[in-house]
């Protein structure tokens, strides 16, 4: 849910005192047309928030924690689980660590290893952020009913958006809330504010690939495979249908 316009200029007062509507777009890398379509609407974008927060040196979380829907973002400290943060880790991560338990590879280098102009310093490197299995990983059977009945949203739209890979950010905090877990943990998966500023701790990743069984890990890494089985056979079978229309069509 957008966050109200009217608030958001006072909070503009407060962060950036005496700069412009251009200083602020230069400075956040936002179109001054975005900004001020936004402004006369009423309703500023969570990511603009993120990006004005940002430019001036604030937590992104704590600046969408000053406007109504995400006020309680600031009060949720919870660290991420087990579950959430592997559900994170990608499959290459999971076979990889299965086959140096299996003594069939030398251990890996560190996964934080990467060039840090790339990312920032605490960021998982061998992460791929998916909406979706982080639902799955959280979810206690009841989750998304629970969650379209306190947002209101109907739960075909909420699967749609789900099945596409992706929440709304209002969305992901009361997925997060009915869950049980930390609030900003949704706002990490949907990509909209980084794992740092949300305040997950340094390797979280590694040591929870590293805490868990063997069994487990060969379990969790088959279902990922099968997965993207799934996913490779319906893209296949799009091709060729999408292939047979044009051939039809001469």
């Amino acid at each position: 849910m957008p966050v109200s316009a009217l608030v958001f200029r006072d909070w503009l007062q407060e962060l950036a005192p005496g700069k412009t509507a251009a200083d602020i777009c230069r400075r956040a890398g936002l179109k001054r047309s975005t900004l001020a379509q936004q402004l006369v609407r009423g309703k500023v974008a969570e990511a603009t928030v993120v990006a004005v927060a940002r430019a001036y040196g604030e937590n992104p979380v704590l600046g969408l924690a000053r406007f109504a829907p995400y006020r309680d973002l600031a009060a949720s400290t919870a660290k991420p689980t087990d579950a959430e943060l592997l559900s994170q880790v990608s499959t290459a991560r999971l076979l990889e660590e299965l086959l140096v338990r299996g003594g069939e590879l030398s251990e890996v280098p560190p996964h934080g290893a990467r060039p840090a102009a790339a990312r920032p310093e605490s960021e998982c490197s061998s992460c791929e952020p998916d909406v979706r299995q982080w639902v799955d990983a959280i979810d206690d059977g009841d989750l998304r009913q629970r969650v379209s009945e306190a947002t209101g949203v109907a739960p075909q739209n909420l699967s749609a958006q789900l099945r596409a890979n992706r929440l709304s950010p209002e969305l992901a905090v009361s997925t997060a809330r009915e869950a049980g877990v930390g609030l900003p943990n949704g706002l990490v998966v949907t990509g909209l504010v980084t794992a740092t500023e949300a305040g997950w701790p340094l390797e979280a990743w590694e040591q929870a690939v590293h805490r868990l069984p063997d069994a487990e890990l060969a379990f969790m890494a088959a279902e990922r495979l099968a997965a993207l089985g799934r996913a490779l056979r319906r893209q296949t079978t799009d091709a060729r249908d999408v292939r047979r229309v044009w051939e039809h069509l001469g």
